[in-house]
């Protein structure tokens, strides 16, 4: 049975002008509760799994991020959009999650950089926004109940069929089980080389020797090959589904583990032999995100999904070895059950926000050969930068090769 009262997402607040016109979007969650607001960006209708994210900046690059695939993301800093879009900024090609919730339907561009609007952003690459949503209300609903199955219509005439849009929501498969890392992993390989960026140049390019590092494209970040490239690596990205002969055929110094979206279990099919097989080479193994869960199972630990996941760009992190606290960046919906880690196998972070599993390391590893890999993305795009120091960690293994 449908909700009783269809939220008008204005009621906690003043009257705001936009929504006194008639709705032109709308979010049906799968048990019946229905949000309206203004819709921008692309027409259409698009079903997906719900989360928020709690990062005050960096729209554009969690929008083009690989790991949101499957995903609508509700932002709960409400000033989306004003900056515009830029291509320096984007870590993919386009925009990867499904759709986009906020606050305030989003203003005019107005900084230096920018080379167009948010909304004709969207459109051009058909995802779908809609605005003046109270952000406040879905993420509690979000955080008390789970990440929900949705349904995010924009149409410009208004007019919605409610019960198809939520049999629509309750239609949605879900992420589990669902290996997306093939729709978002590139068609073949490719050497990447540009620097992070820097003021004023821009971005760089490393240039001469490098140490050979084999990254594994499960839907890796531009800025994550930036950091390899940055930290002295010579980078070579392959397909998801490389095989581990694949990946040792390029002679490499090292192996990178990316992020990615869906459910490790399932991508894992495929990527824990290739993991399993590198893992008898002589030569350090480093992963993030979707690539630590992947490590960790093809370490013999499991995963498992979380109730609403990780996804903010202020995440306070614990360093077990060190003492040390990290402020970081996360993006995901699953997690390593800490609680499944095999002999050999330690666990080095953990989140001081639920005490969940955040890295993992092999003991009884050479210097030069460590294995370890990390939830969080370290890369800080957007997001803090401490944990930058992971990537030269993983560099100066490789150096110590001679």
């Amino acid at each position: 049975m449908l909700s009783a009262a269809f939220e008008s997402s204005a009621m906690p607040f003043a009257p705001i002008p936009e929504l006194q016109a008639k709705p032109t979007a709308c979010l049906a969650l799968a048990d019946g509760t229905v949000f309206f607001g203004q819709g921008f960006g692309a027409t259409g209708t698009t079903t997906a799994e719900l989360c928020f994210n709690t990062a005050m900046t960096g729209y554009q690059e969690i929008m083009t991020d690989p790991s949101y695939a499957g995903q609508v993301v509700t932002f709960t800093f409400p000033h989306v959009g004003n900056v515009g879009v830029t291509e320096e900024d984007g870590e993919s090609a386009g925009p990867v999650a499904a759709g986009m919730v906020v606050r305030w339907d989003p203003t005019a561009p107005s900084n230096w950089r920018a080379q167009g609007g948010l909304s004709d952003w969207l459109a051009r690459h058909g995802r779908i926004a809609i605005g003046g949503i109270d952000t406040r209300r879905l993420t509690r609903t979000i955080r008390h109940q789970g990440a929900p199955h949705v349904a995010l219509a924009h149409e410009p005439a208004g007019n919605f069929d409610i019960a198809d849009l939520v049999q629509k929501a309750q239609g949605f498969r879900g992420l589990e089980g669902l290996d997306l890392a093939r729709d978002v992993t590139c068609a073949q390989s490719y050497r990447w080389n540009e620097t992070r960026w820097a003021w004023p140049r821009g971005f760089g390019r490393r240039e001469g020797p490098g140490h050979r590092v084999v990254a594994l494209d499960y839907g890796a970040k531009r800025n994550i090959l930036r950091c390899l490239a940055s930290a002295g690596c010579d980078v070579i990205v392959l397909p998801a589904t490389a095989t581990a002969e694949e990946v040792l055929a390029h002679d490499p110094q090292g192996v990178f583990l990316s992020n990615g979206p869906g459910d490790p279990a399932a991508t894992g099919a495929y990527a824990v032999p290739m993991i399993r097989e590198v893992l008898k080479a002589d030569i350090p193994v480093f992963g993030i995100c979707l690539g630590h869960q992947m490590l960790a199972l093809a370490l013999g630990a499991q995963t498992v999904k979380m109730n609403h996941g990780h996804h903010g760009a202020n995440h306070p992190v614990k360093d077990l070895e060190t003492g040390k606290v990290e402020i970081t960046s996360m993006n995901h919906g699953f997690t390593v059950d800490a609680q499944s880690l095999p002999e050999g196998v330690i666990e080095t972070h953990v989140s001081l926000f639920d005490g969940s599993n955040c890295g993992i390391r092999m003991t009884g590893r050479p210097p030069h050969a460590p294995v370890f890999s990390v939830q969080h993305h370290p890369e800080a795009s957007p997001g803090p930068q401490d944990s930058y120091y992971l990537f030269e960690r993983f560099a100066a293994a490789m150096a110590r090769q001679g």
